[in-house]
């Protein structure tokens, strides 16, 4: 029986297989470099920036006008708590007053500030517009025990000066809408106590008030 004779291979051809075989090794076994974000293409960076997807997915933040006109506006007793970024963002756009007047009083034994809930009476009453966001008003409903001692409603103000920091502001003299935290849950003889257009803990009607670190409750 006659032998099958084997190809016989030149050493070229060994040696361009060998070389492909070590070329498919290393693509195999090479790890793709991480590049650092100065190492890479700026353009790629710009445009996952400006991309749509991104500009669609980010959550716009709540801002909602809140006046303050008591112990919370600057230089009373109260303002720090305004300025906590652990209580959320508050940012002063500028002061103005009530289109209405309204009674504001101090009352009870801690000498609280009170807006009482009766427009028509009393004062134009003076105070500061904020832009909180949400953690912020959810720590003022809660710092002004809404809704048993204070109610937080809309009303009309007339804005009295340029306005600050917080961005699209209403220019001075115009009028415009904001949260105030008043209450309708006063005790009958408060409609007969003074009432302020301007509150200041610190005036001379000798009413300073008493903060809840200093009471005894």
């Amino acid at each position: 029986m006659s032998s099958i004779p084997y190809p016989v291979l030149s050493i070229s051809v060994v040696e361009s297989a060998v070389a492909k075989w070590s070329a498919i090794t290393q693509l195999r076994t090479a790890r793709v470099p991480v590049l650092t974000k100065s190492e890479r293409p700026p353009q790629a960076f710009q445009t996952r920036r400006l991309s749509p997807f991104f500009t669609i997915m980010l959550p716009a933040v709540q801002m909602t006008r809140i006046f303050v006109y008591g112990t919370l506006k600057k230089g009373q007793p109260n303002n720090y708590r305004m300025l906590d970024p652990a209580k959320g963002k508050a940012i002063f756009c500028t002061n103005a007053r009530t289109v209405d007047k309204y009674p504001l009083v101090i009352a009870g034994q801690f000498n609280i500030p009170f807006l009482l809930n009766i427009p028509g009476q009393g004062h134009h009453i003076q105070g500061e517009i904020y832009s909180v966001d949400d953690q912020m008003l959810r720590y003022l409903d809660h710092f002004e025990s809404v809704p048993d001692m204070y109610q937080r409603t809309l009303i009309q103000l007339q804005v009295e000066e340029t306005p600050g920091s917080c961005g699209h502001a209403p220019a001075a003299g115009t009028t415009v809408e904001a949260y105030l935290y008043s209450t309708t849950t006063y005790k009958p003889e408060w409609v007969n106590l003074q009432t302020f257009e301007n509150y200041d803990s610190y005036g001379d009607h000798g009413l300073e008030y008493v903060t809840r670190e200093a009471r005894d409750d």
